[in-house]
């Protein structure tokens, strides 16, 4: 009699579904099986060959009927080998089982043999012997690789390679607190997320560089929008999961590093994830930024990194890590995971799913450090060109206003951003303000219901209160040309050195003192960060010049960016 059961590829051999077809003859070297719910069972192929197509068969072999669980079986998930399980077959049906939780039996309830769970399958990665005492869950350590959804048991034995700071979460379902951290033992690296009581219970337990055990998490189809692994699953870290210290001496790899060297940017796609390391060669102020999604201010640092290619690089680093970060001493940095961007050329931005190490103790880290000292200190480095800029007047896209015309910035699908030292002229004092929404993370203008209450059509609410929202209509003017621009709260606010709200009030209250806020503001001059792009308004294109940034001008770093500009010329 022929039985048939469900079966499924491991994610290693995904490759081989395009040789797979219907009715081809498979020989399964390696498989799991798991129980899954019910009596079903899955059968996960770890190793296969593949020894007749299916187009050279042409028709099924025999009558196969469904494989059917008997009685209560195990879930934990079984690694098997087919010669033992092939010399099992031919030994009596009344033996008696080597492993009675994994034995089957057909629809007829006639027993059939089981299958000898091997200790390991060799290989990288393969899994060890016995766990420690009082560890709940499977018996064996499984690697990492060999972790799918479709197991109910596993437990792994990984270092923490990386972990994030906690961060905030919130949708139309609620809002809650998260944080991710990498495991990584000799077959491969896995993303774990913990949400809620998970942060709770394990951020302050896990450190970087420790090993834990690991069992009973949630496993996914892996968002590669939020993760470099390769791997194509991810963890989540629940009520039920368990992890333990090890407090063996076990020898797993480190942190892996596959370093691009900076003048080999250009060669990697925008929005890529790599890793880098480099010298600090200029680290810049805190500043902060308006996020444009969260409209909350965001705190930024924007780093110069060079190493021995002789190209430097800006790398921006965010929240904590920016105001925590010293670059005294110009020391290195070795980033795992950061974002590249064609902003400013190519740019680097730190996720907060990156790594970073200050003085890495490793090989590319320890060769930096020599070379610097020795002459990289003393050399000039080029920088990338680009569309873009970055940090606060130490753009890599200077532009008089004359050239951003002549180059028909922001006529292509993409917006143009550029950087110009311009004096303010003129600004539109009507319209440059609205009552927005108070809510925090809404800015819609709201609607006088004449009652003394305010209605936001977003939310759908009434409030009795609003905030002061800014939209500035200003024109600028360097010495080649002039440009009017739209200013939004925060750079608005650095242009006319009063906030939203306080202004707002003068507005309402004080309408000769609300005039010389604007009368104050004129004829100064500032680094400004624009960015253009045609938009189309009623069938019309116009193109529309934003202000990103208005910072005052530092004049040691607007001097510095002269003299680059004069040895351009030399050169």
């Amino acid at each position: 009699m022929t039985s048939q059961t469900d079966a499924m590829l491991a994610s290693q051999l995904n490759h081989l579904m395009e040789e797979i077809d219907p009715l081809c003859i498979v020989q399964a070297d390696k498989f799991m099986c798991n129980r899954m719910q019910g009596d079903k069972r899955v059968i996960i192929l770890l190793d296969v060959k593949i020894l007749k197509k299916g187009s050279d068969i042409g028709h099924k072999l025999g009558n196969p009927q469904p494989l059917k669980a008997d009685g209560p079986a195990s879930t934990e998930p079984s690694v098997h080998n087919s010669s033992a399980a092939i010399q099992d077959m031919n030994r009596p049906a009344q033996r008696p089982p080597l492993n009675p939780s994994s034995t089957f039996t057909s629809g007829s309830n006639t027993p059939t043999p089981t299958l000898q769970t091997s200790k390991s399958f060799g290989g990288k990665g393969a899994p060890t012997g016995p766990s420690t005492p009082g560890t709940p869950g499977s018996n064996r350590v499984h690697p990492i690789n060999s972790l799918t959804p479709y197991q109910n048991r596993w437990r792994i034995r990984a270092r923490v390679t990386q972990k994030s700071s906690i961060r905030t979460w919130s949708n139309s379902r609620g809002e809650g607190r998260l944080f991710n951290v990498n495991f990584l033992d000799e077959s491969g690296e896995i993303r774990a997320t913990g949400f809620n009581e998970a942060v709770d219970k394990f951020y302050d337990m896990l450190e970087v560089n420790k090993v834990y055990y690991v069992s009973k998490g949630s496993l996914k189809t892996a968002n590669k929008q939020y993760s470099n692994l390769k791997n194509d699953y991810e963890m989540s870290l629940n009520n039920d999961t368990i992890i333990e210290p090890c407090s063996e001496n076990v020898d797993l790899p480190t942190m892996n590093f596959d370093f691009v060297p900076i003048n080999q940017m250009e060669k990697h796609a925008p929005n890529s994830v790599i890793d880098v390391v480099g010298v600090v060669k200029v680290c810049n102020d805190v500043s902060t930024v308006v996020g444009r999604q969260t409209q909350k201010e965001i705190t930024k640092r924007d780093l110069q990194i060079v190493d021995q290619s002789g190209v430097a690089i800006n790398l921006t680093l965010w929240g904590d890590e920016a105001v925590k970060f010293n670059g005294n001493g110009h020391p290195v940095i070795a980033v795992k995971g950061a974002k590249l961007s064609d902003f400013g050329g190519r740019s680097l931005s730190v996720l907060a799913s990156s790594q970073l190490i200050l003085n890495p103790d490793v090989r590319e880290a320890h060769f930096l450090r020599g070379w610097y000292d020795r002459e990289g200190a003393a050399m000039d480095f080029s920088s990338f060109r680009g569309e873009g800029t970055s940090g606060s007047g130490s753009g890599t896209n200077w532009k008089i206003f004359e050239q951003a015309k002549r180059e028909n910035l922001g006529q292509g699908d993409k917006p143009d951003y550029f950087t110009s030292k311009a004096t303010v002229i003129f600004m539109k004092k009507d319209n440059c303000m609205y009552k927005a929404c108070p809510t925090e993370n809404c800015n819609k203008k709201m609607i006088d219901q004449g009652n003394g209450m305010y209605r936001c059509e977003k939310c759908q609410r009434e409030f009795p209160n609003y905030k002061w929202r800014m939209i500035l209509s200003a024109n600028l003017a360097d010495f080649s040309d002039n440009q009017w621009i739209t200013s939004f709260q925060e750079s608005a606010e650095a242009m006319l050195g009063i906030k939203a709200d306080d202004l707002g009030n003068l507005r309402e209250s004080n309408e000769t003192a609300f005039d010389e806020v604007f009368q104050r503001a004129v004829f100064k001059q500032y680094i400004f960060r624009l960015r253009a792009k045609v938009e189309t308004y009623n069938e019309e294109n116009r193109l529309k010049t934003v202000c990103m940034t208005a910072t005052p001008i530092n004049y040691v770093e607007y001097g510095n960016h002269l003299v680059e500009q004069l040895k351009s010329f030399i050169h």
